[in-house]
């Protein structure tokens, strides 16, 4: 650790995260190697084999275009398994209340986590609440953990990307950070800029039945957004991956943003997108399953994995030149799941 203390950039996704992970906690508690470090833990009980996972949302506004605190816990909860190539099945929540929050705020909170659970077809089946004093926390924390069945007997991790591969992303980037930065900054764009929160499951259940263990690795770039994510498969891989600017979606009035509040689309969170790296001979393939589903209407292959220097990322201009990028060292937006 470079810090004696913790910075907000230790929970930005970025570099400062990995720091904290790789120098401190995963040494103290676990030891789970790089290569193992996905979404969800691959676990053997009684012959069966299950994903467990685990995260906790302190957004800030927790209402925003698109949203709230709740759906985006059950959302990412759901998402973090069906990464692995799990069918989640149940989920945990823990509620850390702080005093003054509304009551009519909680009950809309709630019932958005049961529609999202409804949705994502998963059971909220146990859970906890605690109430701390006024000042002592932000209106709602929430943790979850989750549980999938791991059906098929191929493994997808994001150290399975190989050369030759292609890059595939379900739509459109950046709208989830951009629309709570913009709600919680009273932005008057923040109308026209919808969280892309959603379940992925059943997105992915359809690739998995369609293409098999041509899906090489699966991830959805929340924090750090997709650079940092796409950065983390090709350390974890030890390959590179070359992406075409112009192929990558994003939406005119998010890109406007960015462009306004000198932020990068690249590196904004996602709550309802998901990178996929397939064999290059499925790609074709894949790109029609994501697009003929809800969604994946806006999917596009936006890069490959190529060989040249193992863990590098790269990105190939708009206007032809080739850029490297790393993941940031802080926090470009706190606060955003």
């Amino acid at each position: 650790m470079k810090s004696d203390v913790i910075l907000l950039g230790h929970g930005s996704g970025g570099r400062l995260s990995h720091q904290l992970l790789d120098d401190l906690i995963i040494p103290t508690l676990s030891g789970v190697t790089p290569q193992e470090q996905n979404d969800a833990a691959l676990l053997s009980v009684g012959g069966a084999r299950l994903a467990f996972t685990t995260d906790s949302y302190v957004v800030d506004p927790i209402f925003f275009p698109g949203g709230d605190i709740g759906d985006l816990a059950i959302n990412g909860t759901v998402n973090d398994l069906a990464m692995s190539g799990a069918r989640p099945v149940a989920i945990s929540v823990g509620l850390i209340l702080e005093e003054g929050l509304p009551v009519a705020d909680l009950q809309r909170i709630l019932q958005s986590m049961n529609r999202a659970a409804d949705a994502a077809g998963v059971q909220i089946v146990t859970g906890d609440t605690k109430v701390v004093p006024r000042g002592k926390a932000d209106k709602i924390f929430i943790n979850t953990a989750g549980i999938g069945v791991v059906e098929r007997a191929y493994e997808i991790s994001g150290s399975g990307a190989r050369v030759g591969d292609k890059v595939l992303l379900n739509g459109t980037i950046g709208d989830h950070g951009m629309a709570v930065l913009a709600s919680r900054e009273g932005l008057e764009l923040s109308s026209d800029i919808q969280s892309d929160s959603a379940p992925l499951n059943g997105l992915i259940a359809a690739l998995l039945d369609a293409l098999g263990d041509s899906v090489h690795a699966l991830r959805d770039p929340t924090r750090g957004g997709v650079a940092t994510t796409l950065k983390e498969i090709v350390q974890q891989s030890a390959v590179d991956i070359s992406l075409e600017e112009a192929a990558i979606p994003v939406l005119p009035t998010v890109r406007g943003a960015c462009n306004i509040l000198g932020l990068d689309p690249m590196f904004v969170a996602n709550e309802g997108k998901l990178l996929a790296i397939v064999a290059p001979e499925v790609a074709g393939q894949a790109l029609q399953v994501m697009q003929g589903h809800p969604a994946g209407a806006a999917a596009a292959i936006i890069g490959e994995v190529t060989g040249e220097e193992a863990g590098k990322l790269y990105m190939r201009t708009a206007i032809g030149g080739r850029r490297a990028i790393e993941m940031l060292a802080g926090e470009q937006l706190p606060r955003i799941c």
